[in-house]
């Protein structure tokens, strides 16, 4: 999953989704608000790890499974911190968008520096 997720958000001189725990975000929500879909995760994954290159394209429900990692890694990736993923708010900074504290927790210095 974390190789999955690092393609699609790969580190550069900000960081990717392992830095911003985008994985950690997609873990955390598949116990909880996406629980339906585990199964597609699951079956995604073990698909995933017996693909040839150039596979992905001709099975619809690979590009199905490919296409909910997508969506799920850019809101682990952008979302709020308080949700498991975007930590150290990572694309919050990479886009200078003024940081918001994150409930139940007391803001650091660090956190207020843009």
């Amino acid at each position: 999953m974390q190789a999955i997720c690092e393609l699609i958000i790969p580190a550069d001189e900000d960081p990717g989704a392992t830095q911003a725990g985008v994985v950690h975000y997609i873990d955390r929500q598949l116990t909880g608000k996406f629980r339906e879909h585990q199964k597609s995760y699951r079956e995604g994954l073990a698909a995933a790890a017996h693909m040839a290159p150039g596979e992905v394209e001709r099975a619809a429900e690979t590009r199905t499974f490919f296409g909910l990692v997508v969506t799920h890694a850019m809101q682990g990736f952008y979302g709020s911190p308080r949700h498991g993923g975007n930590r150290d708010f990572a694309s919050w900074r990479m886009l200078r968008i003024p940081l918001s504290p994150v409930r139940g927790r007391i803001p650091e210095a660090s956190d207020e520096k843009g």
